[in-house]
């Protein structure tokens, strides 16, 4: 029998009165704030808008009341392994401002789109504040002792990274300091030698970022595992000594490894090297990425975490929103086959009936798939392959024509690029 588990801010509940009156209240949070909600007519930076915005409204919404631990109910996988579930909250905030940070950084202007965005930004700024105020109901679990925290504070820290200027410089002075004594607070949490390294180099290069000394042990530690060690060839990392093929590249390794040396690479000409190594590599993996993207706009559901969705093709947007792109990609073909991925994900009912996303894939019966780390906060890592909003609707990303994607070409006796591997 499948456990479903509910959690509120006092801690856990199954069932019963507690999930019965979070639903009567949750009732009036549905996401009104799409920009438009006939489909067949969107343009795909509509469609985008409209997906992410759907996404995002009830985290938005309740956390700059102080009403998110109150309002989302907190289901865990069948396996959970224990870990305090109250981690969710932080999970499902940093992962989300991670994705559409740079979205939000965009100037405000008049357009539709424009008047959400800025919605959205000052939620995220009351959110912030709430989430480190010990007197908020939505403070996060900072001090509960769990090492799971450190992995949504990378999240969050790659948020500021992103865009300092929207979600940092705005903030009260005092919520500044409180965000700095969370984030030196949890050092104390030793990372597994696997993709937790970069949690570590993130929190601690956020950190350096806002002129607070790092461990800089930490950042040195990640970028020489990913660097030399734990690269295997043609743009994939293994997530550790062993390789395990899933997304694990696309959901941490390469945008992670790139922010910290992106943000270090000051320090030393050491760093710069490395920097320029690393995203040569995420520019090989987003060329692979691309071309995982079937004709139709399916893509493999392969290894752990298959319930952050499409959230593994973050390195693919991250290169079209440093306009990047390998010269084998036109970004008219990118976007045209990542909006194609988006619609095989979301024409399905993967929200329940408050608006919060449930484990699965394209369906609440997959929650079979969910691992024993997973909650609902978990799911929002799929936000993170929108970070392309972060290009304004003028630019070449958006306004140039589709065309068709690699697996298109080949499988309809089209022209396409011959693919071989690199060796940096």
């Amino acid at each position: 029998m499948k456990r479903r588990a509910w959690i509120q801010k006092a801690g856990l509940f199954i069932g019963g009165m507690t999930l019965a009156k979070t639903n009567v209240e949750a009732s009036d949070l549905k996401p009104q704030d799409t920009a438009v909600l006939d489909k067949e007519s969107l343009n795909d930076r509509a469609y985008w808008v409209e997906v992410i915005s759907k996404m995002a409204s009830p985290i938005l919404e309740n956390i700059s009341k102080g009403t998110f631990q109150k309002n989302m109910p907190m289901v865990v996988s069948e396996s959970f392994d224990g870990r305090n579930p109250k981690v969710g909250y932080l999970e499902a905030f940093g992962r989300l401002l991670a994705g559409i940070a740079p979205w939000l950084a965009l100037p405000s202007d008049g357009s539709s789109e424009g008047k959400l965005r800025e919605k959205f930004l000052k939620q995220a700024l009351l959110g912030i504040q709430n989430g480190v105020n010990p007197d908020s109901p939505d403070y996060f679990a900072w001090r509960d002792n769990s090492k799971q925290t450190l992995v949504d504070a990378a999240h969050l820290a790659l948020g500021f990274l992103r865009a300092p200027k929207a979600l940092w410089e705005p903030l009260p002075e005092e919520t500044k300091k409180q965000v700095i004594a969370e984030f030196m607070h949890i050092r104390w949490i030793v990372p597994n030698e696997s993709n937790w390294l970069l949690f570590a180099s993130m929190t601690e290069t956020f950190l350096f970022s806002v002129g607070v000394e790092p461990e800089r042990q930490k950042i040195d530690h990640a970028i020489e595992k990913f660097d030399k060690d734990w690269y295997v060839g043609d743009g994939w990392y293994s997530d550790g000594a062993r390789f395990s093929f899933d997304y694990y590249n696309g959901y941490v390794i390469h945008c992670m490894l790139v922010e910290t040396l992106k943000h270090n690479a000051k320090v030393s000409a050491d760093y710069e090297e490395k920097y320029k190594r690393a995203y040569k590599r995420m520019q090989r993996y987003a060329e692979h990425q691309e071309r995982m993207i079937s004709p139709e706009g399916y893509y493999p559901v392969i290894g752990r975490s298959s319930t952050y969705r499409n959230g593994g093709f973050q390195p693919l947007a991250a290169v079209a929103l440093d306009k990047k792109l390998p010269e084998t990609l036109k970004p008219g073909q990118v976007r045209a086959a990542m909006t194609a991925m988006l619609k095989k994900i979301y024409v399905h009912d993967i929200y329940d009936k408050y608006g919060w996303l449930v484990l699965g894939l394209t369906s609440a019966k997959q929650g079979n798939i969910a691992d024993s780390y997973t909650n609902t906060g978990s799911l929002y890592e799929a936000s993170l392959s929108f970070i392309a909003l972060g290009l304004p609707e003028s630019d070449e990303f958006w306004s140039s024509k589709p065309e068709p994607w690699t697996s298109q070409k080949a499988f309809s006796g089209e022209k396409f690029p011959k693919d071989y591997y690199v060796t940096y």
